[in-house]
C-alpha cells in the first residue's frame, strides 16, 4: 500500500513542469527572434545594394560612388563589419547596359555574430545616359 501512494504521489510536478515547458518556449521566441534579424539584415544589404546599383546608374556618377554608397548604407544600419565584400560592374541585356552591385555579407547566426560571406544579394539597375538612344 505504501509503494503505491509515493507512485501516485505528484508532489513537485508543477516545478519540473513549468521549467520544461519555460525553457521550450522560450527557444522558440528566441529561434524566432534570431530569424527576424537574419530577414532585416538581408533586406538592409539588399537595399543598400539596389541604393547603390541605382546610384552607380546615374549619369554623373561613377561605379565607386555606388560601391561607397552600398558601404555607407550598410554600416549605418547594422555595421561595417557586413560591407566588406561588396562588388560592382557593368552587364548589357538586350542591347541595355545595367550596373551590378553584388554584396558578400555575414548571415547571423547568434544575435549579429554569424558565418562570413555566406550571404549574398544581388542588384541590378540600368545606365543612365544623356542623348537620344
Amino acid at each position: 500500500m505504501l509503494i503505491t501512494r509515493s507512485v501516485a504521489d505528484d508532489r513537485g510536478s508543477s516545478p519540473v513542469e513549468f521549467l520544461l515547458v519555460g525553457t521550450l518556449l522560450t527557444a522558440l521566441t528566441l529561434g524566432v527572434l534570431q530569424l527576424a534579424l537574419a530577414v532585416y539584415v538581408r533586406n538592409v544589404v539588399h537595399d543598400a545594394a539596389v541604393e547603390g546599383a541605382y546610384h552607380a546608374a546615374l549619369a554623373d556618377t561613377t561605379q565607386e560612388e555606388g560601391a561607397q554608397r552600398t558601404r555607407e548604407v550598410v554600416t549605418r544600419a547594422v555595421g561595417a563589419s557586413y560591407a566588406e565584400d561588396i562588388r560592382i560592374g557593368t552587364s548589357g541585356v538586350r542591347g541595355q547596359e545595367t550596373v551590378d552591385v553584388r554584396v558578400r555579407s555575414t548571415f547571423p547566426l547568434l544575435g549579429l555574430i554569424g558565418v562570413p560571406f555566406a550571404m549574398e544579394v544581388e542588384a541590378h539597375a540600368p545606365v543612365e545616359a544623356f542623348g537620344d538612344r
